[in-house]
């Protein structure tokens, strides 16, 4: 079953110019030659070609659609078997009456994931690639999306396979001398065996430095705006979301539930969350939402605080920067197009070297400052995307800490002279956690997990 030919729908449901339906397996030339009549057979047809012509009834020849057919013929698919794609107007009906006539001629319904999965167990990618294919099609920003391409392209992979190679090297060297100790000095193996895991171990915590800023790339950072009622929370938000999705008004307290948009700011996709102002109030509504807004403090990665410059800073002000004591921050001074009444040395003691900017949200002024500040808290000045492999997969960096944790452990051994062997077996196991990586290792039962969280058609 895990070769059959399979069919799905590959683009998103609703109306549209034109929907694709996907056909991968060694049957899908014969499956399509019963539906598709054109100048000439799709089996006649050269690999990677489109052919225009209409879809029909088998047993009636009743034409059901008009189409344009890809024939792409293995190995140089996405799969490596045969595809075609059959292109047919956009719309719930008419997609899904195609996709329903290549079902009764044999095909099965994909499930989530299985064209990718099958271009990962034919061999055409590796595991980590697979996964940057997710992350692709999920990507929030155009940073976001440079990462995901470089992932697919095989860049992690590449460095991976070739620390598990160092590690392979070691590992026979180590067998050598376990084997044939007459040729070979126990002491030099181990001098090798050090400079190689250190080696190694440098790498992997290069890697590891990515992977807060991938992480933030891959998921995007959850930021509460919070302050005051009537500081500009709202106003902030619609600044850099670029359009009206708070209501603003001059009456404090208008905000009275968690407000949630992704927002991209200089590539870092922000999960911008507008609270309500924290205060002490006797109004049941708003009341629930400052309880809302305490927890969306406690859970957010990035603080975006907000003061108005235009009075002196209250008690509750003073509150919330105690709040927010060693969490990322920006400090939001705003309507300084009013006359500055708040005391700013109070401000930077209490900001603590956090950066302050100062902004007029009602002339749309400094929200510029705030995106660049936002950047440079979480991404140093002029490394991009393009430079580093930036690892932002939770379970690629859970799998390279096991390894990293595994060579320090051999190395430890080493410093104590335990047995060569016995350092073998950390240095195997960190080439293991590696393997798990780009799927040399990986158990059948993560592997239909992965999958499983892609969309259908994929």
């Amino acid at each position: 079953m895990e070769f059959d030919t399979i069919a799905a729908i590959s683009t998103p449901s609703g109306e549209g110019a034109i929907a694709i339906v996907r056909i991968s397996g060694d049957e899908a030339l014969a499956i399509g030659d019963k539906i598709f009549r054109g100048r000439i057979t799709l089996r006649e047809a050269e690999s990677h070609t489109i052919h225009y012509g209409k879809l029909i009834e088998p047993e009636d020849n009743e034409p059901i659609e008009e189409v344009m057919v890809s024939v792409l013929r293995a190995p140089r698919t996405f799969t490596t078997e045969d595809v075609i794609e059959i292109n047919c107007h956009g719309g719930v009906v008419s997609v899904n009456r195609v996709l329903q006539l290549v079902l009764d001629q044999g095909a099965r319904l994909a499930e989530p994931g299985e064209f990718t999965k099958r271009a990962f167990l034919n061999g055409r990618i590796d595991l980590s690639q697979a996964e940057g294919v997710m992350d692709l099609i999920r990507a929030k920003t155009d940073r976001a999306m440079n990462v995901a391409l470089k992932q697919v392209e095989g860049r992690l992979a590449d460095q991976v396979r070739r620390l598990r190679q160092e590690l392979l090297e070691t590992v026979a060297h180590v067998e050598v001398n376990i084997d044939y100790p007459e040729y070979d000095a126990e002491d030099l193996t181990m001098m090798t065996l050090k400079e190689k895991a250190e080696n190694v171990k440098g790498e992997i915590e290069q890697l590891l430095q990515t992977a807060k800023q991938g992480k933030i790339l891959r998921e995007g950072l959850e930021t509460a705006i919070i302050g005051r009622p009537n500081v500009g929370k709202s106003s902030l938000m619609n600044s850099l979301v670029h359009e009206n999705k708070a209501i603003v008004t001059d009456v404090p307290g208008t905000t009275r539930d968690v407000l949630e948009e992704y927002v991209n700011v200089r590539g870092v996709p922000l999960q911008l969350i507008d609270t309500a102002g924290i205060r002490e109030t006797e109004d049941i509504v708003e009341k629930i939402g400052v309880e809302r807004s305490r927890q969306v403090l406690k859970d957010a990665e990035l603080i975006l605080l907000v003061i108005n410059a235009a009075e002196e800073l209250t008690v509750e002000d003073e509150a919330l920067f105690e709040a927010i004591e060693g969490m990322n921050a920006v400090i939001v001074l705003n309507k300084t197009d009013l006359q500055m009444s708040v005391d700013m040395e109070q401000v930077k003691r209490l900001a603590n070297d956090r950066p302050i900017i100062y902004t007029s949200l009602l002339q749309d002024e400094g929200v510029d400052a705030l995106e660049q500040a936002i950047s440079h808290l979480f991404f140093t000045e002029g490394v991009e995307a393009s430079d580093l492999s930036y690892v932002s997969n939770a379970r690629h960096i859970a799998q390279l800490r096991h390894a990293q944790g595994a060579i320090e452990e051999a190395l430890q051994a080493a410093e104590i002279d335990v047995p060569i062997d016995m350092v073998q077996i950390d240095i195997t196991r960190a080439w293991e956690h590696l393997g798990e990586i780009v799927g040399e290792n990986a158990p059948d039962h993560l592997i239909d997990q992965l999958f499983s969280q892609f969309c259908l058609g994929k």
